[in-house]
């Protein structure tokens, strides 16, 4: 009876480190093992390198001349060419115009394939990837050109942000780019995304044209060349937050349907050693898109019939109650305070997840997908407003943003565990949560 208590116990604590590893665990393992590594702030270069900027663009009329228009406006120091490969007749005719290379196909070929002749068309030596309707902040290109000073980095992988006033995708994101800053810090990520995403022209290999995650794809492509991604905040993108949950269920399943089929035609990469970001693929993931959310549920079916004899399990399964009727809350219009959005968002990436492992189990592997017009126009945006013939670009992530996204990216460095909870919590919520056992000021 006892070895029989001990197997049990033994078999809820390896389903608990599992559904919590992706979430909890790896990004602590990565705070650690940042520490002491400082960020790359690299100086401008001599002679700043020619840039082809490449944008995949579907059903975007409304919105790809702004987009356009930003982009000219960057004033980028060096040579800039920019390619849009359309795959409906009124976005290519929308963007016709002197010094823009326009393609089309007259239909709708996937991303892939759009990534992959605009390569081919581009002419320069880094080509930066962007969608036609995340907006470009002033400076994100000669942030990311400053990195190929460094002939080991291939690629450069910009901040993405939602703008966001309830505040749930915008977490996630805000949570993604402060892992990539600690996996950069210690050598290179896996966290790219194609708002943003910068990298050499002869590092590339064609795109499979069934991928459904072309940016991760691409990244791994580049490691494997014995190049490394690097991360750069000050590169980033703003794009507008899904107007519903349903729209963003059907995006995030979809990628994680995307994920776990790159990964199982990929999986020599998920062996011991293969790679220097193999942990990243296991902790940033495969851990947190597949095992950890069929674990969680696991420990669902688990704790139910022990409920009646156990307080943990009773607390469990509470806290799984309050995830699923927080969600429901904000799903009709509901505004919570932030830690109860912090367990919603938490429970709907667990649903998604498993909602993409079924997509992946199904078989689908979307690399298009239904689209309306894009609607309205490309709205001005506060954070990334570009001034007719603004030049000068900040040199440095503190310059950019100011001391807090440099304490974002020291909390990689010191005193980890309390930082990690403390700053995170700040920047991430938008509150301090108290750390266990601290008095609060003035008590």
């Amino acid at each position: 009876m006892g070895a029989r208590n001990v197997g049990r116990k033994a078999m809820i604590f390896s389903l608990g480190a599992i559904a919590v590893y992706g979430h909890a665990l790896y990004p602590l393992y990565v705070a650690l093992k940042s520490r002491g590594h400082p960020a790359e702030e690299p100086e401008d270069p001599d002679a700043w390198p020619s840039m082809s900027v490449v944008i995949s663009a579907y059903r975007e009329a409304t919105v790809i001349k702004d987009k356009i228009d930003e982009l000219s406006a960057t004033g980028y120091p060096g040579p800039l060419e920019i390619i849009v490969v359309a795959d409906d007749p009124a976005t290519a005719q929308a963007a016709r115009r002197p010094g823009v290379t326009v393609l089309s196909a007259g239909m709708r070929l996937g991303k892939c394939e759009a990534v992959n002749r605009g390569v081919a068309t581009a002419n320069h030596d880094i080509v930066v990837l962007s969608d036609a309707n995340a907006h470009l902040a002033p400076g994100s290109l000669r942030a990311a050109a400053r990195h190929f000073r460094n002939p080991a980095v291939g690629a450069v992988a910009g901040e993405k942000r939602v703008d966001d006033p309830a505040g749930v995708q915008g977490f996630y994101w805000r949570f993604e780019s402060w892992l990539k800053q600690c996996e950069s810090a210690i050598g290179q990520t896996i966290g790219v995304v194609g708002e943003m995403l910068a990298f050499r022209r002869n590092a590339f290999r064609a795109l499979p044209p069934d991928v459904a995650v072309d940016d991760a794809w691409l990244a791994l492509d580049i490691t494997e060349a014995g190049l490394r991604v690097v991360y750069e905040p000050s590169a980033y993108s703003v794009e507008t937050a899904s107007p519903t949950y349903s729209e963003e269920w059907e995006r995030r399943t979809r990628v994680v349907a995307g994920n776990l089929d790159m990964l199982w035609r990929r999986r020599e990469a998920l062996l011991p050693g293969a790679l220097p970001v193999t942990p990243q693929l296991w902790g940033h993931r495969l851990v947190r898109s597949s095992f950890g959310p069929i674990a969680h549920v696991m420990l669902i079916g688990v704790s139910v019939p022990a409920a009646r004899r156990s307080w943990a399990a009773r607390l469990f399964l509470a806290g799984n109650i309050a995830g699923a009727g927080s969600l429901a809350t904000m799903i009709h219009g509901g505004d919570p305070p932030a830690p109860v959005r912090l367990a919603a968002q938490v429970f709907f990436l667990q649903a998604v997840a498993l909602g993409g492992i079924r997509r992946f189990l199904r078989g689908e592997r979307p690399v298009a997908w239904p689209k309306p017009d894009r609607a309205g126009s490309f709205p001005s945006h506060p954070a990334v407003a570009v001034e007719q013939g603004a030049a000068a670009a900040p040199r440095t992530v503190r310059e950019q943003h100011g001391p807090r996204s440099r304490d974002m990216i020291d909390s990689c460095r010191r005193a980890p565990v309390r930082r990690y909870y403390d700053r995170f919590s700040r920047s991430a919520l938008g509150v301090r949560l108290s750390w266990p056992g601290t008095p609060r000021r003035g008590s």
